[in-house]
């Protein structure tokens, strides 16, 4: 009887703990989600998704095709090296070729290095803005006092 009792006290304050320590993290999270950067970093990945999508297209659909019509007529999608033919097992199921499939790798490469590209661009437009923001000239320095006192005497002894 005093086991029982006592395990369900101990239960209920784990879970008590474990509720009020979940709260904690829930508010610490609300927090973090709202803060600017978040919603900015947020942003960013959704774009550069589609961005993504776009250079995949434009080296896919515009770049690769006069590249392989420029070697020959070849299509680097299909471009692969054969490791192991395709085969035919006892059930007369056709088991595929084992492939080592190098030209989707070549298009990968390119579409890689097009994105890298951008944003180097990007970034370089970036901190350009940034250096012009901060070599912005400063207004000039009030004149030291002595400075000023000298000038309204001179201004003095003209009249």
């Amino acid at each position: 009887m005093f086991q029982i009792g006592f395990f369900k006290i101990f239960t209920c304050y784990y879970i008590i703990n474990l509720i009020n320590h979940f709260m904690g993290m829930l508010k610490e999270f609300k927090e973090f989600a709202v803060k600017g950067n978040v919603i900015d970093l947020a942003v960013g990945v959704i774009i550069g998704g589609a961005f993504g999508k776009i250079v995949a297209s434009f080296v896919n659909d515009i770049v690769m095709p006069p590249i392989g019509l420029l070697v020959g007529g070849m299509d680097f999608k299909k471009l692969n090296l054969e490791l192991k033919p395709e085969q035919i097992n006892d059930a007369g199921e056709t088991i595929a070729a084992v492939t080592l499939n190098y030209g989707a790798f070549i298009q990968n490469v390119v579409d890689f290095t097009i994105v890298a590209f951008v944003i180097f661009l990007a970034i370089k437009g970036i901190n350009n803005m940034k250096r012009k923001e901060e070599a912005a000239p400063a207004a000039p320095a009030a004149p030291p006092k002595s400075e000023v006192l000298l000038e309204e005497i001179r201004d003095l002894l003209k009249k």
